[in-house]
């Protein structure tokens, strides 16, 4: 279980580095405020265990994002908003972010960068010269490259969280989805991600799709 106590230090810490000269209010609400998000009930993959991998992944990737502090805040925001049933979560959430933030005194630049990261997440798939998303992107797909048993058990949080979708529908979208990735040139786009994960992670992804058709 990820310790909140631990986790907000690192939220502050990408804010203020984020901040305009001069600062802004106290950034400890807004850490709060995030952390509370990720804590709701209806979550059972997208929780402080998976922000805290995300932003880990994040540090390991680091010397490849061009604004480091910027893919951090993005990683808090990604799935602020997360109801499993709604289609527009990655919209709500960089809404989310353009609001806190602009609040929080971080500048507009800085702020659309941030939002522009939350929206693509929806695709996990960032140009070529997109040096922040493909860190951001990559670090939230390592998840894809767990050895097997964090693999089952990542596929089974992410099954509690749609348990209101009947089986076989559940099955089909599922399906769909790993048939997306799969057909991506690479699921990974740092160099760290293409060596360490890709193959890791296409073998999970096509075992998890036969067992699907089965």
């Amino acid at each position: 279980m990820a310790d909140p106590d631990a986790l907000r230090p690192r939220f502050v810490r990408a804010l203020e580095a984020a901040r305009a000269p001069g600062g802004g209010p106290d950034a400890a609400p807004y850490a709060d405020d995030l952390l509370g998000r990720w804590q709701e009930p209806q979550r059972r993959y997208h929780t402080l265990t998976h922000l805290t991998a995300v932003l880990d992944h994040i540090d390991t990737l680091e010397r490849y994002a061009a604004d480091p502090d910027a893919v951090r805040l993005a990683a808090w925001f990604h799935d602020a908003v997360y109801l499993p049933e709604r289609s527009e979560n990655e919209e709500r959430s960089a809404r989310l972010a353009e609001r806190a933030l602009t609040e929080a005194g971080v500048p507009d630049a800085t702020t659309d960068r941030v939002a522009r990261l939350v929206r693509l997440t929806v695709t996990h798939d960032p140009a070529d010269d997109d040096r922040d998303g493909q860190v951001l992107c990559d670090a939230d797909l390592a998840i894809l490259a767990a050895p097997p048993s964090a693999y089952a058990a990542y596929t089974a949080e992410v099954r509690e969280e749609y348990h209101f979708v009947p089986g076989e529908d559940f099955r089909t979208g599922r399906a769909a989805i790993l048939r997306q990735l799969l057909d991506l040139p690479a699921l990974f786009r740092t160099p760290y991600g293409r060596e360490r994960w890709e193959a890791t992670a296409r073998f999970n992804l096509a075992a998890e799709l036969e067992l699907l058709s089965t």
